[in-house]
């Protein structure tokens, strides 16, 4: 299975840590020319020289805050500067987001709709035009199994995912005539960045591994995911072995979601 993405320029959104910085790796080693981006740029630079140390394409960071739409605007051009036109676009910027409806303001409400689904309508707009052009994209939209089942005291985050999920559906049916591939996939529990901070906030007596290993005895698989297992998959729909699939919500939870 050819899964080469020589020639190839990825641009991956909160690039520079967990399952961004595992999904930039893959594509890099798999010889895409990778722009990751992310709001810190002391990340970014430990994630480029991490990266680079193996052998592969091309990587380079930019800093950007996906929520504000001039900041998308200027990276972009930046990134085509840099590298060319975007061929593959992963949208994976995000953090967790949830309270009791009752507590949720109006600001909560904004800016976890500018964070996440903003972000990956601006970003897919602006690359859109050259996928068209040249017959040829791929979009990946990182959402979370909530999109499907949301359950109470996951909002604002399972609104504003679902509406990815909608998105990801509009986009696959337009783009579908000129080859573009647009998928999501649905993140479970997967050991990452946002487990780190969740387990840093509770300032728990056990180690994080001892964490990690406690909580993912309550999966279905009996652990968590990790995060080069996410970049397996986002590797496959970046690459010409999913030629055919789009318009797809992928459960990327080992078995941990109820519906399909």
């Amino acid at each position: 299975m050819d899964t080469s993405l020589s020639g190839k320029t990825a641009l991956v959104t909160g690039g520079s840590l967990g399952l961004g910085k595992a999904m930039a790796q893959t594509y890099y080693e798999a010889g895409a020319q990778v722009a990751i981006l992310a709001r810190r740029q002391e990340p970014l630079d430990e994630a480029v020289r991490e990266i680079s140390a193996s052998s592969g394409g091309a990587i380079a960071a930019f800093v950007c805050d996906v929520s504000d739409a001039q900041s998308v605007s200027a990276t972009h051009k930046a990134v085509v500067k840099h590298f060319g036109e975007v061929d593959i676009l992963v949208n994976n910027a995000g953090q967790s987001a949830a309270k009791p409806f009752t507590d949720i303001t109006d600001e909560d409400w904004q800016n976890d709709i500018d964070l996440k689904l903003m972000a990956a309508v601006r970003l897919t707009r602006l690359v859109w035009p050259h996928m068209q052009a040249q017959s040829w994209g791929r979009v990946i939209n990182l959402l979370n199994v909530y999109a499907k089942v949301p359950d109470a005291r996951t909002a604002p985050t399972s609104v504003t995912r679902a509406a990815g999920m909608a998105l990801t559906k509009v986009l696959a049916a337009e783009g579908a005539p000129h080859n573009i591939l647009v998928n999501a996939m649905l993140i479970g529990f997967i050991k990452s960045d946002q487990i780190q901070r969740q387990y840093d906030a509770a300032h728990r007596e056990e180690s994080f591994e001892e964490f990690v290993a406690r909580a993912g005895q309550r999966l279905p698989m009996g652990r968590m995911g990790e995060a080069h297992e996410c970049a397996n998959l986002a590797l496959f729909l970046a690459s010409n072995a999913s030629s055919y699939i789009t318009g797809c919500a992928i459960n990327m939870d080992g078995g941990l979601s109820k519906v399909v």
